[in-house]
């Protein structure tokens, strides 16, 4: 059950939510919100307090096609005096790039961004902030493979490639579809406490922190990948003998020695294979590993920096603002 009953606030405000849609957008990117926030108030009843949500999912017209092809009912946009305190979720989806393209909507999304207390977005919704201005100057991520495409579209978001969520002042960004439910279960915890999403992912039988991390790619679905495709790949192997000898210094061709290969023709199969070089490969295991130990919790930043391969704490804490926009400390204290 929801521990919200000990918090009078949270037990008696009920939050708006309002999950936007429209033609062509992809159909979880709304009901995985939608149904994070729905468990939210069946846990409440099921504790005796009231619901803490009150969701609603609307778009321009009084309905729109999915890219699944399900057709949903939708209310209309709400007036700007509905919006305040409310929470704003954008679905993504192939329908996007229509949907940015509507003057109505972009304008609608722009005035409701300064009304909203938290204006969020599922997938390539983040083009519709964009398109809206409402990411310039802001870290915000999408789906992987629409990362490239975000950033030479609007050059003044800074796209964090590999992030599951993001957070920068009120805007929220999440990545590709599932990536809404793990942004709406932290905003779940913002709102009613850790306890209480911990519970919401339990009910939906989904991980509360994925085991690959809070990034969209870990090691393991590397080699996974790659073993798919390529049954002769060098991913997984090179993993495995990564792994161990992260904290060592290592080189190119050291990794290319290891895979019995050329160093150019171990650039070019991992470029295929994970479209990383070699160097960046290492990188992200390195950073993989110190995110996982952030989450274990018990080690220093010094002992992680060590362990992970990054030497200093310099390095660790310049990697992790690169790579996903927040210090060690501050991931450490969302995750561990």
């Amino acid at each position: 059950m929801l521990p919200i009953a000990a918090s009078s606030t949270a037990a008696h405000v009920t939050i708006p939510v309002w999950v936007v849609v429209f033609p062509g957008f992809q159909l979880l990117d709304a009901t995985g919100p939608a149904q994070v926030f729905s468990t939210a108030n069946d846990e409440a009843t099921d504790a005796g307090v009231p619901a803490p949500y009150r969701v609603r999912l609307v778009s321009m017209a009084g309905g729109a096609i999915a890219s699944s092809g399900v057709t949903v009912l939708t209310q209309a946009l709400p007036r700007p005096a509905a919006l305040r305190g409310s929470t704003l979720v954008i679905a993504g989806g192939a329908g996007v790039a229509q949907a940015v393209q509507d003057a109505a909507l972009v304008a609608w999304t722009a005035r409701a961004h300064d009304l909203v207390t938290r204006c969020c977005s599922v997938c390539s919704g983040a083009f519709l902030l964009a398109e809206a201005g409402l990411l310039e100057g802001r870290r915000a991520c999408t789906h992987w493979r629409d990362v490239a495409a975000l950033q030479r579209h609007h050059p003044g978001v800074q796209v964090q490639d590999d992030a599951l969520h993001v957070k920068d002042g009120s805007v929220y960004t999440s990545a590709g579809v599932t990536a809404g439910i793990d942004l709406c279960l932290s905003l779940v915890e913002e709102d009613l406490g850790r306890a209480a999403a911990l519970s919401v992912a339990k009910r939906l039988v989904v991980h509360f922190k994925r085991p690959g991390g809070q990034r969209q790619f870990s090691s393991e679905l590397l080699a996974q990948t790659a073993a798919g495709e390529r049954g002769d790949g060098v991913t997984e192997r090179l993993i495995a003998w990564l792994k161990p000898r992260l904290r060592e210094r290592v080189s190119v061709p050291d990794m290319a020695t290891a895979m019995a290969v050329s160093a150019r023709s171990l650039h070019r199969q991992l470029l295929a294979e994970a479209a990383l070089s070699p160097a960046q490969f290492l990188a992200r295991l390195r950073l993989e590993s110190a995110c996982g130990l952030l989450e274990a919790g018990t080690l220093s930043m010094k002992q992680i920096a060590h362990r992970s391969g990054f030497g200093s704490e310099y390095n660790l804490r310049r990697a992790f603002m690169l790579r996903l926009g927040v210090v060690p400390s501050a991931y450490r204290s969302r995750f561990a």
